[in-house]
């Protein structure tokens, strides 16, 4: 699917706040409101747009520690601890990468306490996982809740 310019002004809205009507769009883009919803509409169809959703704060509803994490696994055993990894609902986000790490994790918990129960029950007791590095948020600067276009 081609994005022309309209579209991306759309989608740059909706990354910005996710709850604009769509009449509100087409006022910003001066087009109509069904414009903007059939507009919408193909971009979710050709899956520019996969979904919806709410950016939560994670301070602000007790997971207090983030942590970010370089696992290395044995090639038979990286989807496997990939998946169950991806389960686990202390995970934000795991991905394949490239280098030396074969998996990259972002985990988000309480506490130091529960951080330490993550790593030795969860992550550590996993059958292929050969090294584990972590790496602990202090500040946050910038947060990516939508792509730029």
């Amino acid at each position: 699917m081609k994005i022309d310019e309209i579209d991306r002004k759309i989608l740059q809205l909706l990354t910005e706040n996710g709850r604009l009507s769509y009449a509100d769009i087409g006022k910003e883009l001066s087009l109509s409101r069904v414009s903007v919803r059939e507009r919408v509409h193909q971009l979710m169809e050709n899956g520019v747009i996969e979904r919806f959703s709410v950016v939560i704060n994670s301070e602000k509803v007790g997971k207090q520690v983030s942590a970010f994490f370089e696992v290395d696994c044995e090639p038979a055993y990286l989807v496997e601890v990939a998946q169950t990894l991806a389960d686990n609902p202390s995970v934000a986000s795991c991905y394949q990468m490239t280098g030396p790490s074969t998996l990259h994790m972002h985990v988000l918990v309480e506490d130091f306490t529960a951080l330490e129960k993550f790593v030795n029950n969860e992550l550590y007791s996993l059958e292929g996982i050969s090294r584990v590095e972590s790496h602990i948020l202090l500040r946050r600067f910038k947060s990516r809740s939508g792509l730029k276009l």
